[in-house]
C-alpha cells in the first residue's frame, strides 16, 4: 500500500474510532505512556508530532524499562507501555488475572550496538562467543587481554541496562543464551544517556544499548561490528532491516490497553503514531516497517470494536 493510502486509511479510521456524530469533541485528554528507554525516542517523537496537532491532549512519557512499563501496564495504571521485548507469559498472565486485554503493535525495527570508547583502537569487531565469554555470570574476564591476548591489559569496564530493560534480556538471551543470565558487576542504567556518557569518557568501557542512541551520539562512540560466523557486521540501518546485524536486531513494540482505546484521545494516538512512525522511525535511528505490517495494526484496531467516546 503506499503511504499516501496507509495515510487515508488512517483518517478513515481515526473518524471512526473518535466518531463525528453530533457532539463528539476533543477538549482535553492525557494518554499515559511508560516502558522502554529505547523505544522512548520514537514516542517522543511521534508525541512531539501530535502535541502540536493537537495540543489539548497530553502524552507524558515515562521511561522505567520495559518490565517496569508492564508492571504498570497489567496493574492499569497506564494507558500504553512501550517493550523492546514482547510481552512475556508471566505479565500475560498477570494481565489475565487483571481482566485486561491488550493489542500488541510493532512499530519499527531496531539493532543493539555494542560500544567502546573512541580511544580504544583494538576492538573493532567482536565475536558473539567473545561477547558470551565477557557476560556470562561465571565470567573471569577483567582485562581486556582476557579475551584476545593481543588485546591490551586494560581494565574492561561494563555499561548496559538493568534488569527491567527489555535490551538487557534480549542482549542476555542472545548473547548468554538465556534471559536475566549475566554477570552483575557492571554498571547499570534505565537511562541510555547515562550509558553513554560512561562509555565515552571511559577508554577501557564496553557497554551495549539501542542502536538509536548509538546513531544520536556516534561522534562520542564507536560501534563493534558483531561476527556471529558469517564475518563482521556493523549495525546500521540496512544490515538492521536485512537482520544481517545478527543476533542483535529485533522489533520494538507498544501495546495498547484496549479499555483505553475506548478514549477517543487515546485512539487518535494510536492511530497517529501508526501513520507517522515510518518517516519519524528514520529520523531518530530506527528501521521502518513495511506499509503493510502498519496497515495490518490500523485494522486490527478497527476490528477490535472499539466504541465511540466523548471527552468532557
Amino acid at each position: 500500500m503506499r503511504l499516501s493510502n496507509l495515510y487515508q486509511y488512517a483518517i478513515s479510521l481515526t473518524v471512526f474510532l473518535i466518531g463525528t456524530a453530533a457532539g463528539a469533541s476533543l477538549k482535553s485528554g492525557t494518554v499515559s505512556v511508560d516502558g522502554s528507554s529505547t523505544v522512548y525516542p520514537l514516542t517522543e517523537a511521534v508525541a512531539e508530532e501530535f502535541r502540536g496537532e493537537s495540543p489539548q491532549i497530553r502524552v507524558p512519557i515515562g521511561v522505567s524499562g520495559t518490565g517496569g512499563g508492564f508492571k504498570k501496564f497489567v496493574s492499569g495504571e497506564i494507558d500504553i507501555v512501550d517493550a523492546s521485548r514482547p510481552i512475556s507469559a508471566s505479565e500475560i498472565a498477570k494481565a489475565s488475572k487483571a481482566g485486561l486485554t491488550y493489542l500488541e503493535i510493532p512499530v519499527a525495527y531496531d539493532g543493539i550496538a555494542v560500544v567502546v570508547n573512541p580511544k580504544n583502537t583494538w576492538a573493532k569487531t567482536m565475536t558473539v562467543a567473545e561477547l558470551k565469554k565477557i557476560w556470562m555470570p561465571e565470567s573471569k574476564v577483567t582485562k581486556w587481554s582476557d579475551v584476545r591476548s593481543d588485546w591490551p591489559k586494560t581494565e574492561i569496564k561494563l555499561y548496559g541496562p538493568g534488569p527491567d530493560s527489555g535490551t538487557y534480556d534480549y542482549f542476555t538471551k542472545a548473547i548468554v543464551g538465556k534471559e536475566h543470565s549475566s554477570r552483575a558487576d557492571y554498571t547499570k542504567s534505565e537511562d541510555d544517556n547515562m550509558l553513554v556518557h560512561g562509555v565515552a569518557g571511559d577508554e577501557g568501557a564496553l557497554g551495549f544499548f539501542g542502536f538509536a542512541y548509538y546513531k544520536e551520539n556516534e561522534s562520542k562512540l564507536h560501534a563493534v561490528a558483531i561476527d556471529n560466523g558469517k564475518g563482521p557486521v556493523s549495525p546500521n540501518l540496512d544490515s538492521i532491516n536485512k537482520n544481517t546485524y545478527a543476533p542483535l536486531s529485533r522489533p520494538v513494540y507498544i501495546y495498547v490497553n484496549k479499555k483505553s482505546l475506548e478514549r477517543p484521545e487515546v485512539s487518535k494516538f494510536v492511530s497517529f503514531y501508526l501513520t507517522h512512525a515510518k518517516g519519524l522511525s528514520k529520523q531518530v535511528g530506527f528501521v521502518p516497517l513495511a506499509d503493510s505490517s502498519y496497515e495490518k495494526s490500523l485494522k486490527t484496531i478497527a476490528a477490535s470494536g472499539v466504541p465511540t467516546a466523548k471527552v468532557n
